[in-house]
């Protein structure tokens, strides 16, 4: 029997993943979690099989961040990334994090059974999409960026200074220049509007 735990910030999403599992043979749902402090003591307390991580939990933080904590824990299981979000940026850092595999939420309910038996198993779990993409990442890496670089651009995106961004990354403003220029020649741009405009059409980051 696999022993799943839920995080989902979205009651009706963990409901409805509920409802597919108990209609499985070798699949129960032992808990559930919202938010991430949530999510990190539930892994402790309930040691389950496999971590099906949202990648947006509110306003309380991001799942790539969770399932790298999870994934420094003890031995830790593996987590499979159920999102909305199909962005270069999302799925490069949620792999980094740790995560065994990364799946659309609207994915056909057999694909979401089988990616959760593999990533239980110990296999990768991409989403044939997610798959292609990062295939074509790496046939480009010119044009790619580190996860380090997308995070800046990240940021960038949402009207943050420079002095900003450092503070949240906890770097120096010079190293965030820094990233702006490489990101710039990566990418063919000049500014930070023509930057942040390529890289969501791209689907690095999202509109």
């Amino acid at each position: 029997m696999i022993r799943i735990l839920l995080v989902d910030d979205h009651p009706v999403v963990r409901l409805g993943l509920r409802a597919l599992f108990d209609l499985e043979d070798d699949l129960t749902v032992v808990g559930e979690a919202a938010t991430p402090d949530e999510a990190v003591a539930a892994v402790g307390r309930l040691r389950p099989d496999l971590v099906l991580m949202d990648l947006q939990l509110g306003r309380a933080g991001n799942g790539a961040d969770v399932t790298q904590i999870i994934r420094s824990l003890p031995d830790p299981p593996p987590v499979l990334i159920l999102t909305n979000y199909d962005t270069d940026g999302d799925i490069i850092r949620s792999i980094e994090a740790g995560a065994s595999g990364y799946l659309l939420k609207g994915a056909p309910p057999d694909e979401l059974l089988l990616a959760v038996r593999s990533a239980a198993a110990g296999e990768s779990a991409l989403a044939p999409p997610i798959a292609t993409r990062l295939l074509e990442r790496m046939r480009t890496p010119q044009t790619s960026l580190s996860t380090r670089e997308i995070e800046v651009l990240d940021r960038v995106a949402a009207g943050r200074s420079n002095g900003e961004i450092a503070r949240e990354l906890v770097i120096t403003e010079q190293t965030v220049k820094s990233h702006l220029v490489h990101i710039y020649t990566k990418l063919g741009v000049s500014s930070r509007t023509a930057a942040v405009s390529l890289a969501r059409d791209r689907g690095i980051l999202r509109s």
